[in-house]
């Protein structure tokens, strides 16, 4: 550790219960970006205030490290960062007990959407949409 240094590492340590499929974090205020020194706590915090502001909105990790003005830089902690995205949203909605009928209703947009980018990847894809 250097002197005067306000930064600290900590190991990351994940784990799954038996019959479990999920990741779970050991510790909640984990290092998670160590290119940005982002912890597990800030994301979560992050992701709040964002589904506070709309709480049916499509959150992806780029999405969130442009509210904490930062940028991915070798984006090796996205993974990590989709699944604290996916417990944080099923937490929040759990506390919130939202109802079968807004779920499916999200649902289907997400859907919509996937659909729709997936339209555009295949164009861009096609021989005729080449630039080069």
């Amino acid at each position: 550790m250097m002197r005067g240094s306000n930064f600290f590492l900590t190991a990351t340590i994940f784990f799954s219960r038996k019959h479990d499929s999920q990741c779970h974090v050991w510790n909640e205020d984990v290092l998670v970006c160590s290119c940005n020194y982002i912890t597990d706590k800030e994301i979560r915090e992050v992701i709040t205030n964002l589904l506070d502001e709309d709480c049916w909105q499509l959150i992806v990790p780029a999405k969130v490290y442009h509210a904490m003005e930062k940028r991915g830089r070798c984006c090796g902690c996205f993974p990590n960062v989709v699944d604290i995205i996916i417990q944080t949203t099923e937490e929040y909605h759990a506390r919130r007990h939202s109802t079968e009928t807004e779920i499916f209703d999200f649902m289907s947009r997400l859907k919509q959407f996937h659909e729709e980018n997936r339209r555009a990847d295949i164009e861009r894809r096609q021989k005729g949409h080449r630039a080069a």
